[in-house]
């Protein structure tokens, strides 16, 4: 789902009670606690004191997103280059099935060259398998089977209604809102006449006369100070804010929420063919690349060429495979997405997507088997609903049944790392509050707010969600694979868990008041530490023989 970067509209909540804080520095995540006084995975440490000297070899790592800025200044010299394909040419030269995939594929796109922007969630294309069967049915007259998935129809039918309901209310209450903070913005501008820069300590005089209208502004001033510092940068700031709220949730309706949408006419697949391999485009871009484009350069944005941040990765080639929609993935795209990776060359494959329903679990699981078979290492967000995946589905996940003489047994694939975030922040705020977590079912913690890294068109921007965190632990990953290349994908797996710090703090639960310990939260119990990683690394013996990946 392309909404995995946490979009907090907080217009549409209102401003009363929001506070203006200190944003950590622009790549707190690759820094050190005690070198740098922040909390991050000592990246730059482990270069300087870990790996100066050393030689390495090249990684692939598989973006499957919603699409790469490929020529993008600090990752165009980063791009995987596929060595069999001849770029433009309209052949499939390596005979891969794919005609000039350069840089990856993009399974949601046509053959004519049209892409899927817009897509609904899973839950309204469960909602519309289901409602065919059931919509008018008896639930006295149904077998057993019948009587299960029609309590099951029951149950997402009420989940999508009321997730209709909430985004109609949402909306509704954005444009409630728009008319105070303009009206508190203009109140402001009239009492001001002009000319006079609206800091942080002005608004808390603001805040003092205790009329309505300019405690909002107030709350206004404090939240947009940095960026904005006059009433017009103000307003055209809100302007932008208000634009992507309406988006949002108009999307939601539109598309999201909508069981009747068809995104696949665009692709021109057969949607009931689970098995259908060769369908798409060569668009690694697509359409709207900007979690992407964030996830890549997080991975391995090029090192010390002076242009806006460094990625975790020094010697990594980035393979795009576009198959996030802004909506929920499909189960098929995403299963065609890893094989492809893994058929590619790629060692290291980051997800930043999930959701609540599957189509076709089993197709994934198929695939995720395949990547383990060829050792390699799968690496995906937990997801940003403050809840524990031990009790919530949020898919897809390393969970399977495999089948023991006449029973079933749930187990977990051994190349599989889910990823929670953090915030920059010690003590009880460390944990980013929207993260997922799960003794069970999340893996490990790593920073995911205010995370800077490359956007479309030569731009950066900060943005947070475990689909930053994610990245950051796939670029520890690519890291090891590439100074220590006889490692597998499990040992790199055991080798980011076992390393990682067991911060032995309180901390706030996601989504709750209640203060846990900070190793309750994931299977490890710990902090991503790259340092600690590569420092384990070099004393673990691989388990096989080196050869050249395909990059």
């Amino acid at each position: 789902m392309n909404k995995k970067l946490l979009y907090t509209f907080f217009l549409a909540l209102g401003y009363m009670g929001l506070q203006a804080q200190d944003g950590p520095p622009a790549n707190w995540f690759n820094l050190d606690k005690e070198k740098d006084g922040v909390y991050g995975v000592s990246t730059e440490r482990a270069y300087e004191e870990l790996l100066k000297g050393k030689s390495s070899v090249s990684v692939v790592v598989a973006v499957i997103d919603s699409g790469v800025d490929a020529e993008h200044e600090d990752l165009d010299d980063v791009m995987w280059v596929n060595p069999g394909e001849i770029a433009g040419n309209g052949i499939d030269d390596d005979g891969n099935g794919y005609v000039d995939d350069v840089h990856g594929w993009n399974f949601i796109g046509g053959f004519d060259g049209k892409n899927v922007n817009d897509d609904n969630l899973e839950i309204a294309r469960v909602y519309k398998k289901y409602s065919y069967k059931y919509e008018n049915a008896d639930p006295d007259k149904l077998t057993k089977k019948g009587k299960k998935e029609y309590e099951f129809y029951q149950k997402v039918k009420k989940e999508l209604e009321e997730s209709r309901a909430k985004a109609e209310k949402s909306l509704e209450r954005i444009k409630g809102n728009e008319g105070m903070i303009y009206g508190a913005l203009d109140a402001l501008e009239a009492a001001l006449g002009g000319g006079i820069e609206l800091t942080p300590e002005f608004a808390d005089s603001l805040a003092t006369t205790g009329e309505q209208q300019f405690v909002v502004a107030s709350n206004i001033v404090k939240q947009l100070y940095g960026d904005a510092k006059t009433v017009d940068e103000m307003k055209d700031a809100i302007s932008e804010q208000y634009k992507g709220a309406y988006e949002y949730y108009g999307n939601q309706l539109e598309y999201g929420y909508n069981p009747d949408f068809d995104s696949r006419v665009v692709i021109g697949d057969n949607y009931e063919d689970q098995t259908e391999k060769y369908y798409g485009n060569n668009d690694v871009e697509g359409p709207d690349a900007f979690h992407g484009t964030h996830v890549a350069g997080i991975i391995g944005a090029e090192r010390d060429n002076g242009l806006g941040m460094n990625g975790v990765a020094d010697n990594v080639k980035i393979m795009s495979v576009r198959t996030v929609p802004n909506g929920d993935e499909r189960d098929k795209d995403v299963a065609n997405a890893i094989r492809y990776a893994v058929d590619n060359g790629a060692s290291v494959v980051n997800m930043s997507f999930g959701k609540g329903y599957s189509w076709n679990e089993e197709v994934v699981e198929k695939a995720i088997k395949y990547a383990e078979k060829n050792d390699v290492l799968l690496v995906h967000a937990a997801g940003n609903s403050s809840q524990d995946n031990d009790v919530t589905d949020n898919f897809p996940n390393d969970m399977y049944r495999k089948k023991i003489l006449f029973w079933k047994k749930d187990k977990t694939f051994d190349n599989w790392l889910e990823v929670g975030a953090l915030n920059w922040k010690e003590g009880e705020n460390s944990v980013a509050p929207f993260s997922n977590y799960g003794k069970e079912n999340v893996d490990v913690f790593a920073p995911g707010m205010a995370i800077y890294s490359t956007t479309p068109d030569n731009n950066y921007q900060n943005a947070q969600g475990t689909s930053m965190a994610s990245p950051v632990v796939a670029g520890v990953a690519a890291l090891i694979r590439s100074y220590y290349p006889s490692l597998t994908a499990e040992q790199v797996k055991e080798i980011i868990e076992q390393s990682s710090d067991k911060r032995m703090t309180k901390v706030s639960k996601p989504g709750s008041d209640e203060v846990v310990d900070f190793s309750s939260l994931s299977t490890s119990g710990g902090h991503l530490n790259a340092y600690k990683a590569l420092e384990l690394a070099s004393k673990t013996k691989g388990k096989k023989k080196i050869k050249a990946n395909k990059a």
